[in-house]
């Protein structure tokens, strides 16, 4: 996961503030605890177990359990995720201009999204007894917890660049998040994965071409068992998210902002000016936007493809389940690895480690054994590209203010622009992909469907998510800061802060001898 901040000095500091730490070293008062790292880890659990939840499941939720028709199902996919793409920007402009409290500026947030996310998160897994309403309901409440999920993650991604002005201590901290995080996304999985496998029910053997009847889909016998299920999962992954929420809430504080003036507040269009007219958060940006369109790509109709394709559809929960298992596991490699051969060598080799395994899925001919294989050694590289965005973010906005010394509490801004273009482009992905099941035929709880739709998932897990990683591959090559000039950054940002603190305590024993 994130920032950077330059602007606290050693003697406001809040976090990590010991007695006297003015009096050690700089070194000493940056450094985190393994309590600290942990508890701040812990704050990106929710998004990731809610996020991999809806990823993998609220597609084939939509059409075989809420029974919508792929265009409204495409609708709800695609609004849903452009709203939340829209909201990320908003909320991000509205954090940092929001002023700091005895609990900082960013924990605020995420105390009170909380209640309000996780009610509305809930009822997206409920399936309403007013047949005409459904897709009203599915695109109000995705929409709302969207936004409240937004009022958490936003102040949480910020918060990285609060915790330590340390580079080494913010990655370390940012390997902490993003195993914790890959761990949510496994919570995920598995809460989700495995309490709905246990209730699922028989396909409808109907051949291509046959009309299923709405009476045999809406047959309480069929789904009532499923539909509880997915409540239950629902329910349960709530009760996470409140308790990461304190966790996070109780175990972390903020830095708070020195003496020195922020910049003025901006508009909303001057942050948008702010953060584009950065060349390497510009070229960071679109290198990852379609790397992470890629995964999300995949993530997205996966469960279909082992349900449809492979014909895995009582095991397709386990195969998810390994593939983030496998990138839990290899979180610590990739930071070893990043650290070693720096992080543009870990984006090429990581991101593209993931292409062949791509390919095999599709190509060799269903086989549980084999499939489990693949999606170990595919799970490698979804471990890069959760951890190294999140990584490179904070580096690109320490550039930022080596460049702009006067302009500072942007951070909010650009981590939220980020996740805007990712979620957007997602959204355009996931309605396209739904969409262009329902071209090709699909035919909802069918035990098998037409050749179209083979194709089309064989596309939409492999072909597509390869191109989109090729051409964020190739975009990454104009990206500037390598290691040189990240060490450059870190000295020049470290004599700021020195030169920041050496006049404070000037001024401060100026006054005191008045």
């Amino acid at each position: 996961t994130y920032f950077f901040f330059l602007q606290d000095s050693l003697l406001h500091q809040s976090i990590l503030w010991k007695p006297g730490c003015h009096l050690v070293s700089r070194e000493q008062c940056d450094r985190l605890s393994i309590c600290n790292k942990l508890c701040y880890a812990v704050g990106g659990a929710p998004y990731q177990i809610t996020g991999c939840a809806l990823g993998f499941f609220l597609q084939i939720y939509l059409l075989d359990v809420a029974q919508l028709d792929p265009f409204y199902a495409s609708i709800i996919l695609f609004v849903g995720r452009a709203w939340d793409a829209v909201t990320d920007p908003i909320i991000g402009f509205m954090v940092s201009r929001s002023p700091w409290t005895r609990f900082g500026r960013m924990l605020p947030w995420i105390l009170f999204s909380t209640p309000l996310a996780v009610v509305s998160y809930f009822l997206i897994w409920y399936v309403p007894v007013i047949e005409n309403g459904k897709v009203i309901w599915y695109l109000v409440f995705y929409c709302l917890f969207q936004t409240l999920q937004t009022c958490f993650h936003v102040p949480y991604s910020a918060l990285t660049m609060f915790i330590s002005e340390d580079q080494k201590e913010r990655d370390s901290a940012t390997a902490y998040r993003m195993t914790v995080e890959v761990l949510g996304t496994v919570i995920g999985t598995a809460v989700q994965g495995q309490i709905v496998g246990m209730a699922n029910p028989p396909c409808i053997p109907v051949a291509p071409g046959d009309n299923i009847t709405t009476e045999g889909l809406n047959s309480s016998l069929l789904l009532g068992q499923e539909k509880t299920a997915y409540m239950i999962a629902s329910g349960a992954i709530c009760s996470i998210y409140v308790l990461c929420a304190v966790v996070l809430f109780f175990g972390v504080k903020e830095k708070k902002e020195s003496s020195r003036p922020r910049s003025e507040l901006m508009s909303f269009w001057q942050g948008i000016g702010l953060v584009m007219g950065h060349g390497p958060y510009v070229r960071l940006v679109m290198g990852f936007l379609f790397t992470s369109l890629a995964f999300m790509l995949l993530e997205g109709n996966f469960a279909l493809f082992c349900c449809y394709t492979l014909g895995f559809r009582n095991d397709f929960q386990n195969i998810l389940l390994v593939i983030m298992l496998a990138a839990m596991l290899t979180i610590p490699f990739w930071q070893w690895f990043l650290t070693k051969f720096g992080k543009k060598n870990a984006v090429y080799i990581g991101t593209s480690s993931v292409i062949p395994f791509m390919i095999l899925v599709v190509c060799v001919k269903s086989n549980l054994i084999i499939t489990y294989m693949v999606s170990f050694a595919a799970g490698v590289g979804v471990a890069a590209a959760f951890l190294l965005p999140w990584s490179m973010l904070p580096d690109v906005v320490d550039d930022f203010q080596v460049q702009n010394p006067d302009s500072r509490g942007h951070e909010a801004i650009f981590y939220s622009f980020y996740v805007f273009f990712t979620k957007f482009a997602s959204g355009i992905s996931l309605g396209i992909s739904t969409l262009s099941l329902d071209f090709a035929g699909y035919m909802t709880r069918g035990c098998t469907q037409p050749e179209n739709v083979d194709i089309t998932l064989k596309v939409l897990v492999s072909a597509a998510p390869i191109g989109l990683i090729l051409i964020g591959l190739v975009l990454f090559r104009s990206y500037p800061i390598d290691e040189e000039r990240r060490q450059c950054n870190r000295k020049l940002l470290q004599e700021q802060r020195e030169n920041e603190v050496d006049s404070e305590t000037d001024s401060t024993e100026l006054t005191n001898m008045v």
